[in-house]
């Protein structure tokens, strides 16, 4: 496809127009839409987004991250900076005013590079409400613009706020003790923490462990073919199933075990246990009866001597 003026052109820049006007046809925008890059205050810029992400899951999400829930991020961006927005494909096709064809073109490849567009949707915000005022014109807005820290810290990063959080604790620990009126401190309960013995330094490397190659040597499972392999395999899950299932089994069958009853006493053991209990009281009754006499001899006795 070729661009060409006639005798009729005055304005030698719509050659430049209408190839722009071409790009943003083949890339899916509106006709109505696509004509307006013929005013001489709309431009447009094809932003390439297919190979900022090698992931094309990561990628695709994204490159929807960019349209937002129902298109509420991309009417935001729209709004904010006065561009038309179109995300096709491994392209992003913005009209609009040359300034914030920048910053359309800054939110989308930082959202290609992880950086989530609510962060520029605020930044644009503030400096929209900033721009308002005339004061301001002259003086620099980084004092007013948010600052978003990284939230996704290197290992150093987190030691170095580990330390510093410690250091903080113990300095408050240190400055809330109160000073001692001359008696013993009360017992802790609480239980000190072991320390850590000290490794013994050796300037020898550990020994290396085996590979898994070394240990498929040893065992023989090298040697062994594909099919031979996942048959062990097998055999070992279904070992390994049965021994499961069984376990299962034995504790639903623990529910159903009858609890221990105490055996009914037979006629001769009713029998001799009732005679035990009969000697007993015939016993108990002669000591009665001797115990009568014997008091009733006392009495017989005290009162002759009277």
């Amino acid at each position: 496809m070729s661009v060409r003026t006639t005798r009729k052109t005055w304005d030698p820049y719509i050659i430049f127009k209408a190839r722009d006007l071409i790009k943003l046809l083949a890339r899916g925008t509106a006709i109505g839409q696509a004509v307006k890059i013929l005013d001489d205050n709309v431009a447009c810029d094809i932003i390439k987004i297919g190979g900022l992400v090698r992931n094309k899951e990561r990628f695709v999400k994204r490159r929807q991250r960019i349209i937002g829930p129902d298109g509420s991020t991309l009417k935001a961006i729209e709004l904010l900076t006065g561009c038309y927005v179109l995300v096709q494909g491994n392209t992003v096709s913005v009209m609009g005013p040359y300034k914030a064809l920048k910053e359309v073109r800054r939110i989308v490849i930082d959202c290609m590079k992880n950086i989530h567009p609510i962060y520029r949707i605020k930044e644009l915000m503030v400096k929209r409400e900033l721009a308002k005022d005339p004061k301001l014109a002259t003086e620099s807005w980084d004092r007013f613009l948010p600052q978003f820290r990284k939230r996704h810290l290197t290992s150093a990063q987190k030691s170095a706020k580990k330390r510093e959080r410690q250091q903080e604790k113990e300095g408050t620990n240190a400055n809330a003790t109160p000073l001692g009126d001359g008696s013993a401190p009360a017992p802790t309960t609480e239980k000190k923490k072991e320390k850590p013995k000290k490794k013994v330094y050796t300037p020898f490397p550990p020994a290396q462990l085996p590979r898994k190659v070394d240990l498929e040597l040893e065992s023989g499972e090298y040697f062994l073919k594909a099919k031979d392999k996942e048959a062990r395999e097998e055999a070992k899950r279904k070992a390994k199933q049965a021994e499961a299932s069984a376990e299962r089994k034995r504790g639903r069958e623990e529910a159903f075990v009858a609890p221990a009853e105490e055996r009914e006493a037979t006629v001769q053991e009713k029998v001799k246990r009732k005679q035990i209990v009969n000697d007993e009281d015939e016993e108990a009754r002669k000591e009665k009866k001797r115990l009568k006499k014997e008091a009733k001899r006392k009495a017989a006795e005290a009162m002759e001597v009277d």
